[in-house]
């Protein structure tokens, strides 16, 4: 097996921005907090972005490419259940491996941030682009409103991650641990294919 590629200080700055910005807000994390929590100087973070909005502009560019590389082209499968299986753990894993972009998304586009809603609009393009492609294979309803069944997967995405809390309480275990994840996943998985899909479709 090689060896992994440790993260470079841009990627670890970045990496340590997102978690900051997510958990405090974009004004309440200061470059002297993002550089504490990637260990390096404030000095070095300043040698590679000279301002906080140019930090905050790659932010936003790493969590879109994060979800791009996600939510790339659904490889062929033989049934619409393994499709949406196939998508299910897609969104699963970027809850796993990327909370704290979900949670930045979220928090921000709620407060209708003008940076975090260009981001929603990344996010929506790519589900729609999924929906596309579910579309051609013949296994949605007709009639179905495909532009609100993209939105309602950001808002379920979205709005898991920004009530994570909430929602802990209610299960055995933080939603984010891998059983919570994986019931989320199939609960999910149930909820589209009985609501969207046409009858007959397994």
């Amino acid at each position: 097996m090689g060896n992994v590629e440790p993260p470079s200080t841009r990627e670890r700055i970045c990496e340590a921005a997102l978690k900051g910005f997510a958990e405090s807000g974009v004004e309440a994390t200061s470059i002297r907090d993002v550089a504490t929590a990637a260990d390096v100087s404030p000095g070095l973070v300043q040698h590679h972005f000279a301002t906080k909005d140019e930090l905050r502009s790659a932010v936003n560019k790493y969590v879109v490419e994060r979800a791009a590389e996600t939510f790339a082209e659904l490889p062929a499968r033989d049934s619409a259940t393994e499709i949406l299986r196939e998508l299910g753990d897609r969104v699963t894993g970027w809850a796993r491996e990327y909370p704290e972009g979900l949670l930045y998304v979220a928090r921000l586009s709620a407060d209708e941030d003008p940076a975090a809603l260009q981001i929603f609009d990344a996010l929506l393009e790519i589900t729609n682009r999924q929906w596309e492609q579910l579309a051609e294979t013949g296994v949605l309803r007709a009639d179905l409103d495909t532009d609100w069944a993209a939105l309602q997967t950001i808002v379920l995405i979205l709005g898991s991650a920004l009530l994570e809390g909430a929602i802990s309480r209610h299960l055995p275990a933080p939603w984010r641990t891998p059983d919570q994840l994986e019931r989320w996943n199939r609960a999910n998985a149930e909820l589209f294919r009985r609501g969207f899909y046409s009858k007959g479709v397994d």
